[in-house]
């Protein structure tokens, strides 16, 4: 009994905030996201990673490891999506492959994770959105754009907050308390912001294809924690910090990857990307609840 309850205390009040943005969302569909989205890209986000990494008493071997074993993770994400797309008879392979490579580990993985697990749990969720967000302005850009630009990942605030912060771990600087506080403040405010615009976003997206959608997102949410799994079997991981993978490996499709589409990708790209990420959140509700049990019982 005390595990469901755990549960419950887990995912309530994520789904519960991201239910918000949902209602705000369908009463009034206007409604502007910009701030939301500038705030957290070049001020919350940056505030949430130097909290999350340096100040949860995470050390740096386990966020090396971490990062390693997440990349690992992702070049398997990859694989799959490949050939899901392939047999999907998709002719922009390339184009539609971010849905399957970068999950929503920050916006829906991280705040799972503290809740599961508190603040180590942070920490180790955050060695890999760290990854996550390198890999929306790099490896995204270059799949969406089919070319790099270094000039997006030196423009991008989160970026320098992962250096500062991976360096800080290195030499284990401890930050002044008034930086704890203030990047304190800024993570719990971004974590409500992103996930009620996560809720806004759900009324916005409409699904185009719901056969290819359903099978993208079957990729998604339902192989990608078998690859976390096999991932904690192969390298004999244990204790929290094997549930957080396990939970990260779980999450659906991020919204960063229809920003980024939608930037750089022809509009028929960008309506096969919503689709997958609508359809692999709304999945997500049933199937995260399934994997965060499963990691609480067995890994803690």
């Amino acid at each position: 009994m005390d595990l469901y309850l755990k549960l419950f205390e887990v995912l309530f009040p994520v789904f519960f905030v991201v239910g918000i943005g949902y209602y705000l969302g369908k009463k009034n569909p206007k409604i502007d996201t910009s701030f939301i989205t500038n705030f957290a890209a070049n001020i919350g986000t940056p505030g949430m990673i130097i909290y999350s990494i340096t100040s949860t008493n995470i050390s740096f071997d386990i966020f090396k490891d971490y990062f390693w074993y997440y990349f690992i993770a992702m070049s398997i994400f990859a694989l799959i999506g490949v050939v899901f797309l392939f047999f999907l008879k998709t002719k922009d392979i390339i184009r539609e492959l971010p849905p399957f490579i970068m999950p929503n580990t920050g916006n829906m993985g991280l705040p799972i994770c503290l809740f599961a697990y508190g603040s180590q749990g942070l920490g180790v969720s955050a060695s890999i959105s760290a990854l996550i967000i390198l890999a929306h302005f790099t490896l995204g850009i270059f799949l969406a754009d089919r070319k790099f630009n270094i000039n997006v990942i030196l423009k991008n605030p989160p970026f320098y907050a992962i250096i500062i912060s991976v360096i800080l771990l290195y030499f284990k600087v401890e930050v002044p308390l008034f930086v704890e506080n203030t990047t304190f403040l800024l993570m719990y405010a971004t974590i409500f912001l992103i996930l009620m615009s996560l809720g806004i976003s759900l009324t916005r997206f409409k699904v185009f294809s719901f056969k290819k959608a359903l099978i993208s997102s079957i990729g998604r949410v339902i192989l990608g924690p078998l690859v976390g799994f096999l991932l904690i079997k192969y390298f004999n991981l244990e204790g929290f910090a094997a549930g957080v993978l396990l939970i990260q490996c779980s999450m659906p499709s991020a919204v960063l990857n229809y920003l980024v589409a939608s930037i750089y990708s022809p509009k028929k790209i960008v309506d096969s990307v919503a689709s997958t990420i609508v359809v692999s959140t709304v999945m997500s509700f049933i199937t995260v609840p399934i994997v965060v049990f499963f990691a609480l019982k067995y890994f803690n």
